[in-house]
């Protein structure tokens, strides 16, 4: 049966580079996999790649310089995605301080998601925003913590689509909720997120010659993160596309 798939299948070192290949010929500029999902007998977490393969995907992307992402919600797919040399961890909810250490010491950024487990249990939990964390998200937020401990870099990436697109700002309030001050949010939003992309020289910053890519909203998001629902400017490129009256 020819059924699709959320992900380009591959098995094997020689089966991954191509895919690597066939998605960047595609116009990919990044290359994502899964280095675990749930594969388990028992539906647990595993690794979906050998380190070899995991390698092998890592060096087909950095060849042609673009980066890698790794999706690895366990601790096992987050070392074994680390060692094979990729540029971001997406989730990383299981991982140990000492795979937080290795991240660090490998230069891999974090991206933590952390609105995606409390959406996941809006949907299948009953959980009620603000009321008392799930499991997921109290690993979540252990995660973060530990990332931030040990120094890891964290850009701000949410995961949109798992929750509705539009209120992406929901995931800068938890790295606020969680530890961030509203500044540090914003910077893993922007100058953060843009380094991590490889695309300082673009956009990131209020800067002479980069992308005049800039929202204004109501009130002080410095001092209240919640003042990003107010948008009420919107200019990508220098032309304005929204503008809404004060």
């Amino acid at each position: 049966m020819d059924l699709p798939y959320g992900a380009q299948q591959a098995t094997g070192v020689d089966e991954v580079t191509r895919a690597v290949r066939e998605q960047a010929a595609h116009g990919a500029d990044w290359i994502k996999f899964y280095a675990d999902y749930r594969t388990g007998i028992d539906g647990s977490t595993r690794p979906t790649f050998t380190l070899a393969e995991m390698q092998a995907i890592v060096a087909a992307a950095h060849v042609t310089g673009r980066k890698v992402a790794a999706h690895a919600s366990s601790d096992d797919g987050v070392r074994l995605a680390v060692l094979a040399g990729v540029d971001t961890i997406e989730h990383g909810y299981g991982a140990t301080e000492a795979t937080f250490q290795l991240m660090r010491d490998h230069h891999a950024a974090y991206v933590p998601t952390l609105t995606a487990p409390e959406a996941v249990g809006e949907y299948f939990q009953k959980h009620v925003r603000g009321g008392a964390p799930t499991p997921a998200m109290q690993q979540a937020a252990h995660a973060f913590a530990l990332a931030r401990k040990i120094g890891v870099t964290i850009g701000n990436g949410s995961d949109v689509g798992v929750f509705a697109h539009g209120t992406n700002a929901r995931e800068l309030a938890w790295l606020v909720q969680l530890g961030m001050t509203p500044t540090e949010a914003l910077r893993a939003a922007t100058v953060t997120a843009a380094a991590i992309l490889g695309k300082s020289a673009e956009i990131g910053a209020l800067n002479p010659g980069l992308l005049a890519d800039v929202i204004a909203v109501a009130g002080d998001p410095t001092a209240t993160i919640a003042a990003l629902e107010n948008v009420r400017l919107v200019m990508k490129g220098g032309v304005i596309y929204r503008k809404d009256a004060p």
